[in-house]
């Protein structure tokens, strides 16, 4: 069982001698009440190559004040972690251990690092007794405890302030004002694990690897598949936490991921990319279990919220609830069953690999304002034929098809428009916003679809259960005039989109 809570923080540099300045001068400080001394005893795990310090993922198990145990710290934004909490066990526990697997795989965790503090707390409070945030003034001792640097110690001291559950961010602001005039400055190490890896890090300090100027086609395209790689890793434990959107974005990075492997063949070695596609294909359709479900949820709850009273006949709600319920429940067990998969370990392995030895064609030598264009433009094409085609098409079922094929070559070539973008500017920004509102039109078109196929089947099941069928046929029938309003909408947006001059620019 693991907790997690939300950890709003500044750190400051401190001396032995640094005391608080009076903070009750701070706007919304009415008390500073001391807490006392706290002493703290944590291990610091990660791998023998440091992949979590490498990704500002902190794992310690500290013993001493009152939430001993196992944390894992996750970044949100600067200065703002998540903190997964699980009780104090001699082993890692399984719930913390599966957020790391992304990042980790098979490679154990040991202890790198071990920090002693003497903490020294004070509490901010409100003018009702609530708190506000907590200051410690931290003593801190490191030694490393890898077999190179082994024993090598560091010690410091700093101030940390911590905002409350809830709090309001200006505290911190209104509270550095006070520190500042004081003369204490904010610490240059985002945590105690990452100054003490450095303070005792044997010979000269570790230094990130530097990527180099994107200068060649491939060099862009490789960039782009590195980002869309670190997005599916960075994504893999907010997948597992169930946080919102989620499944979604990861699932984008999967498509963006096949897209660029298709889209830039000429570039990319096709017998080391295509396999992968499979497997990213693989992915996606096992993500897609969830978020398709989730698609469809909100959709059919925000018809039956905007229907009138009067027309919500029967238990409307609550079949619902029951249809989606058991689906809720199984899709998310199986992504978890997913992402603990040694196929889905596999595929981040291989596409690492990718990025370690690209395997680029003598095409990806040439000047991205040649190469990459050309790239494009041959999926726009492609696009260009299957709009045409899906217009053609008589209403029904025929056409919904060639809409969904449509859109998603739409997808394709929007996505091949963004991984150029560095490289050509504005005109693929431009071009990929135009291909992003074909997308839209044709998405929201397949969704309707989607939707009508799931409104037939709870009015089938209503009928079946003696219940009034009648809100689901009204929806259905507001679907299907939602989907004719967007096959008339689509020749003017695909107009728009198409405009020759566009194209043009694009080529440069």
């Amino acid at each position: 069982m693991a907790d997690t809570k939300r950890e709003v923080e500044r750190k400051y540099e401190a001396t032995p001698e640094t005391r608080l300045p009076d903070l009750t001068r701070a706007a919304g400080v009415s008390a500073v009440v001391h807490r006392g001394l706290t002493e703290l005893d944590a291990v610091y795990y990660d791998t023998e190559d440091f992949r979590l310090a490498a990704s500002s993922l902190t794992l310690r198990r500290r013993t001493g004040g009152d939430d001993a145990g196992w944390h894992l710290k996750i970044p949100v934004s600067a200065g703002v972690r998540d903190e997964i909490q699980a009780p104090l066990t001699d082993a890692l526990p399984d719930a913390i251990g599966g957020l790391l697997r992304s990042r980790v795989r098979h490679a154990p965790v040991t202890p790198v690092v071990r920090i002693l503090s003497a903490r020294d707390v004070h509490h901010l409070l409100d003018e009702d007794g609530a708190l506000l945030a907590e200051v410690s003034i931290d003593e801190v001792l490191a030694e490393r405890l890898t077999e190179e640097g082994h024993g090598t110690t560091a010690a410091w001291t700093e101030m940390e302030v911590e905002l409350a559950d809830d709090g309001d961010p200006a505290l911190l602001d209104a509270v550095e004002r006070r520190l500042r005039k004081a003369g204490v400055r904010p610490s240059a190490a985002p945590s105690k694990l990452s100054r003490a890896l450095a303070d005792t890090a044997p010979g000269k300090r570790r230094r990130t690897k530097e990527e180099r100027p994107s200068r060649t086609a491939g060099d862009h395209v490789l960039a782009y598949v590195r980002h869309q790689v670190a997005a599916l890793v960075e994504l893999d434990p907010a997948v597992r936490r169930d946080l919102p959107d989620s499944v979604h974005r990861m699932r984008v990075a999967t498509r963006r991921l096949r897209s660029a492997f298709r889209t830039y063949r000429r570039l990319l070695d096709r017998t080391v990319t295509d396999p992968l596609r499979d497997e990213l294909k693989w992915l996606a359709s096992e993500l897609g279990v969830d978020r398709d479900r989730e698609v469809l949820e909100e959709r059919l709850r925000s018809r039956v919220a905007e229907l009138p009273a009067p027309l919500v006949l029967g238990p409307v709600d609550a079949r619902l609830e029951l249809t989606f319920a058991a689906r809720r429940t199984g899709s998310r067990r199986r992504v978890a069953d997913v992402l603990d998969a040694e196929r889905y370990l596999a595929l981040l392995d291989a596409l690492d690999a990718v990025l370690t030895d690209p395997p680029l064609l003598p095409g990806a030598a040439g000047a991205p304002g040649d190469v990459l264009p050309r790239a494009v433009l041959k999926d726009y094409e492609r696009l260009a034929g299957r709009v045409g085609h899906a217009l053609e098409q008589r209403p029904g079922e025929r056409r919904d098809v060639a809409m969904h094929e449509a859109r998603k070559a739409a997808k394709r070539v929007r996505y091949a428009a963004e991984a150029a973008r560095p490289a050509l500017g504005k005109p693929a920004k431009r071009f990929s916003k135009r291909m992003k509102s074909v997308q839209s039109v044709l998405g929201d078109h397949q969704d309707s679809v989607v939707a009508r196929e799931a409104l037939r089947t709870l009015a089938v099941q209503a009928h079946g259960a003696g219940e009034s069928a009648f809100t689901w046929g009204l929806l259905y029938g507001e679907e299907e005039a939602a989907a004719e309003a967007r096959e008339r909408e689509l020749p003017e947006v695909w107009a728009r989109a198409s405009r020759p001059g566009l194209r043009a620019a694009l080529k440069g």
